[in-house]
């Protein structure tokens, strides 16, 4: 493409030669990505531009940036604050992007590039157990309450249904005005949600960071199709299907990378069934020792919080898988649940170690000779 329309774009638009570049490789990007999701592409509205270490240039005494203009070079003075200072402070950024916002203002979105920490060898495992009543919950019995997030969105849902009815019936104004209305609403939920997900993820990886600990949390993917295939009220299957679990694992994933945290995903089948004392699952098929928020185990007599419960089976499971080689839980797990293989409840234990037995089996297979 470059080939093809460089000569042609520099002269219709004015730009240098590397911004030109810069615009033809956008331009193709944006295209690729479109035809992957067989969307059509109408046209690019200029909304932005990117700059590289040809164009821009940071001046870290001054607090100024030096750019490429259509006229030549010009000099702006940065208005950040002292978080913004405190990331450029001995950085010599290389790459930026000059964005307009819907309101005409303009923002400078400076890159920065650092090699993450390495994480350290640690034989701690901190599990999460995901969850609607509570987005989170430790092994180590720390909870993030969902309780104010679902007063939040049921407020969102009956505001969203009755402009939506208003919609339907008003006039072509009031129509208009409800459209406008229902986009703000949409924006502010979504704003919500991820500020949720970024502190629930910060906290959760400083408490692993502090404590020298990998997180292990549950590989859920698939997880809303498959619970969408049960029966389930209309409203049960708004509030499981409107939480953004995915992003939150995606900040944990890179808020992990960052603070150097190792992070491990996990098998979740049985996680919720198995008590974490003595890996035992109700007897019949279909039932549970789990009632909503209380898990009751008939085998040992434990009771506690279900979701904390989840966590600590989590925690096991993300130690195999930390520590395949030699850390000698693997052995010990296995032998507990043969024990439990010639109790009469076989069946129940069978069910309950199917997951730990493939875990310990990997572990043998990992080890060096």
């Amino acid at each position: 493409m470059q080939s093809l329309i460089y000569k042609a774009a520099r002269d219709y638009s004015g730009l240098s030669a590397q911004m030109t570049i810069h615009a033809i490789r956008r331009v193709c990007a944006n295209r690729k990505t479109a035809k992957q999701q067989n969307r059509p592409v109408k046209g690019f509205a200029p909304t932005s531009a990117t700059y590289d270490a040809r164009n821009f240039t940071f001046r870290e005494k001054e607090k100024t940036v030096s750019l490429t203009m259509l006229k030549g070079r010009e000099k702006l003075s940065l208005h950040i604050g002292n978080y913004q200072r405190h990331l450029l402070t001995g950085r010599n950024p290389k790459a930026a992007v000059l964005a307009k916002r819907k309101d005409g203002s303009y923002y400078l979105q400076i890159q920065l590039e650092y090699a993450p920490p390495k994480p350290a060898s640690t034989n701690k495992v901190l599990g999460v157990d995901l969850g609607r009543n509570d987005i989170a919950v430790t092994s180590e019995g720390e909870k993030f309450s969902g309780r104010e997030v679902t007063r939040i969105r049921e407020k969102y849902t009956r505001v969203r249904s009755s402009l939506q009815q208003k919609a339907s019936k008003g006039t072509r104004s009031s129509r208009r005005r409800c459209r406008q209305l229902l986009q703000r609403l949409s924006g502010r939920e979504r704003r919500f949600q991820t500020q949720v997900n970024h502190t629930v993820s910060y906290r959760i990886v400083q408490q692993a960071k502090s404590t020298n600990q990998t997180i292990a949390l549950e590989d859920l993917t698939g997880i809303r199709e498959r619970t969408n295939q049960q029966p389930r009220s209309k409203t049960e299957r708004r509030r499981s299907n409107s939480w953004a679990f995915y992003q939150l694992r995606q900040f944990l994933t890179y808020k992990a990378v960052k603070f150097g945290v190792n992070l491990v995903f996990v098998d979740p089948r049985y996680t919720s069934q198995t008590c974490h004392k003595c890996l035992h699952v109700h007897p019949v098929r279909g039932e549970s020792y789990r009632s909503g928020k209380k898990f009751r185990c008939g085998h040992c007599g434990w009771i506690g919080d279900a979701d904390e419960n989840g966590a600590k089976n989590i925690s096991v499971l993300g130690l195999l898988l930390n520590q395949p080689g030699g850390s000698g839980l693997a052995c010990s797990l296995e032998e507990h649940v043969l024990g439990l293989l010639k109790s009469p409840t076989s069946a129940s234990a069978s069910r309950g170690s199917l997951i730990i037995s493939q875990y310990c089996s990997r572990s043998r297979a990992t080890k060096k000779p």
